[in-house]
């Protein structure tokens, strides 16, 4: 049986909560393998909304087996807010419908703390545009060997040395920027009390997944944020602190490569990006609001409103060489309703030097200028189409071009937020 990854192909946002619910139906396993609560998936499910944060977004589909793997920065305090509210909507969470890696890093107070306190500190110019959850200061303390995993939970003895261990660290940080220090006794009863809620899903993800594999069961990759967010091969310093890609697919729940059998990129029929950081394709007129207002462009987790522009196939080439991209599902086609004119990045200009891609150095990514080319737009309405018969022939012809510029096929093409509004081209779980 194949196994698909889903990655976003942009800067997040993608829709990606949608399409991994619309596969999860023929899946048997869904999982998480990076990010945190940073992330935002919406799904629509006949008139039901559910957002969630950290939770797969199996999660709503009865009979599945959800994971969060290790390659995920978890909060204890969310994870058990977020089952109750999903829980409230009728949805059955147990220890048969969710694991959780032993091995994944939980995101305490203190990184929350530290997250704000530097973003405040930071001058202007040199703010990443966190969300300020603790997403980078728990990965920073997970490659500094004292981050404090889900097993630890299990032992007060271990526990209790693992937080001397990572308040060695964090207290004479604290101290150089103006904060107190952590009471200790304080953070170890938070974790005591909250241990139980957690340890109840614990499980060797790693072992699991492999038997499951073997088993010839069908296991669906979550992914979070987008590849334009990649801590190596996003706009750095304007990234997330996870690899997002999709190799991290693997590493993030403990199988090995070969196991992947597709890619599947999410990519918006625009460019939209929240916070700071290179986008050469934005738009600050009335375009770019319309893409705004039409789009709902406002964050899942954050509220905060999303920056639009036309879209970069430049951008998007590139990641789908990064991630290894098999093919694109084209979310929210709609909103592109009713433009005259519609323009697709198709390279830059670099002080009068022609580029296919974005170069790496931020100098050079801030005076990157797009190179449009323009295209007809359509006065019809795409919003709900459910085959190629409901679209019109510009937006057909569109969609074709997006194809030849970004150099791989579109899989699925997704009309409205609603899950069965879309178009399935090449179905990912074909064997």
């Amino acid at each position: 049986m194949a196994n698909v990854v889903v990655v976003g192909a942009q800067w997040g946002d993608e829709g990606k909560g949608k399409i991994v619910d619309w596969l999860s139906e023929r899946a048997d396993v869904i999982a998480r393998f990076q990010g945190g609560h940073n992330a935002g998936h919406t799904l629509v499910i006949d008139g039901k909304v559910y957002k969630l944060h950290v939770l797969p977004s199996g999660v709503v589909r009865g009979g599945k087996l959800s994971v969060i793997g290790n390659g995920v920065v978890l909060d204890p305090w969310h994870l058990v807010k977020e089952i109750a509210t999903v829980r409230e909507q009728g949805v059955d969470i147990s220890k048969e419908t969710l694991m959780i890696a032993e091995n994944t890093p939980l995101i305490l107070p203190i990184h929350g703390e530290l997250d704000r306190a530097r973003e405040e500190a930071a001058s202007k110019g040199t703010k990443i545009g966190t969300t300020g959850r603790g997403i980078g200061p728990c990965y920073e303390d997970k490659v500094g060997r004292r981050a404090i995993r889900v097993a630890d939970l299990a032992d007060p003895a271990t526990l209790e040395a693992r937080v001397d261990r990572a308040l060695q660290h964090h207290n004479p940080l604290r101290k150089g920027l103006g904060m107190p220090e952590v009471n200790r006794e304080e953070l170890i009863a938070q974790l005591a009390e909250i241990a139980p809620q957690v340890l109840e899903f614990a499980a060797p993800v790693w072992k699991v997944l492999n038997e499951k594999r073997k088993a010839g069961k069908r296991i669906l990759f979550e992914g979070a944020q987008g590849a334009l967010l990649d801590i190596d091969f996003g706009t750095y310093p304007f990234v997330t602190s996870s690899n997002v890609i999709a190799g991290q697919a693997a590493t993030g729940v403990g199988i090995g490569p070969g196991s992947i059998d597709y890619v599947l990129g999410i990519v918006k029929a625009y460019t939209t990006r929240v916070g700071e950081g290179p986008f050469p394709t934005e738009l600050d007129d009335a375009d770019g609001e319309r893409l705004g207002t039409r789009g709902h462009e406002f964050g899942t987790t954050t509220g905060r409103k999303r920056r639009c522009g036309w879209f970069d196939a430049a951008l998007v080439r590139q990641t789908c060489a990064t991630s290894g991209i098999t093919g694109i599902s084209l979310t929210k086609l709609d909103v592109l309703d009713g433009f005259e004119t519609l323009k697709i990045c198709v390279g830059y200009e670099l002080d009068g030097e022609r580029l296919d891609y974005l170069p790496t150095a931020a100098d050079q990514q801030a005076r990157c200028k797009p190179i449009y080319e323009e295209m007809d737009g359509w006065s019809e309405s795409t919003e709900g189409a459910r085959s190629w018969n409901d679209l019109p022939a510009a937006a057909i012809k569109y969609v074709k071009r997006v194809e030849e510029l970004i150099e791989c096929p579109v899989a699925l093409l997704s009309t409205s937020p609603e899950r069965d509004d879309t178009i399935l081209v090449t179905d990912p779980f074909a064997d």
